[in-house]
């Protein structure tokens, strides 16, 4: 190997330990702030929704109604369905709990943010544990790909047991139907990759009173608790 290269690399290497201190401190500051909550609501959704869209109007009327059943709301901190589920939280006086990301091209926190409660990552990884660990349920508005690594990661954990199970709601049954469809005729019936109670797993819904219904119905039978 040229000596340059082998430099080079081994220069990598010992970034790449270093790194795992910036790592270990993302992790401190999101277990530090997100352990003082009571329940909460994870909202996901597409950062690209406008406010004048539905799917925004929605996800501010649904934040609004579990903010008055007592629930503080978490959003991934950015624009779109992220920052109507914040404002719905601010709307109905409740936690409002972001958990930014920096992007090199889109992402910024959104006004309707708690100013204590405003985490920002540099680690998607990181993100996504505080997402699972802290909420009471996952409400999932139509989104992008960012939607959906959210959703099967809960999915998976939940199906692997990995979790305690908690309520994933998917809103606006036309946008999910495809997929769902695919996962059952494909996933399922086809293949038999997924067992039938994998289909329990998820809801879907049209309803904003349903998703209130469901979350609250859980935990009626389950205690409230972090999720592992």
């Amino acid at each position: 190997m040229n000596k340059t290269v082998k430099k080079d690399w081994n220069e990598i290497k010992t970034n790449d330990t270093w790194q795992i201190f910036r790592v270990m401190s993302e992790f401190v500051d999101g277990f530090e702030t997100l352990s003082k909550l009571g329940p909460a609501v994870t909202i996901f959704g597409s950062a690209r929704a406008k406010p004048d869209s539905e799917h925004y109007q929605k996800a501010v009327e649904i934040a609004k109604r579990l903010g008055k059943e007592g629930y503080g709301i978490i959003s991934g901190g950015g624009p779109g369905i992220m920052e109507a589920a914040n404002k719905g939280a601010q709307e109905a006086g409740a936690d409002s709990i972001g958990l930014n990301i920096d992007l090199p091209f889109e992402q910024h926190a959104n006004p309707y943010i708690d100013h204590d409660k405003l985490i920002d990552f540099r680690y998607f990884f990181v993100r996504k544990v505080m997402f699972v660990k802290y909420a009471q349920a996952f409400v999932v508005m139509p989104g992008g790909f960012g939607t959906l690594d959210e959703l099967f990661e809960a999915l998976t954990l939940i199906q692997t047991k990995k979790i305690h199970r908690f309520p994933v709601i998917l809103f606006d049954s036309k946008f999910w139907e495809g997929l769902v469809d695919w996962i059952k005729t494909v996933l399922l019936e086809k293949y038999h990759y997924i067992s039938p109670e994998d289909l329990d797993i998820f809801h879907i819904t049209d309803s904003v009173d349903e998703v209130v219904e469901i979350i609250n119905k859980f935990y009626e039978k389950y205690k409230l608790r972090p999720n592992f």
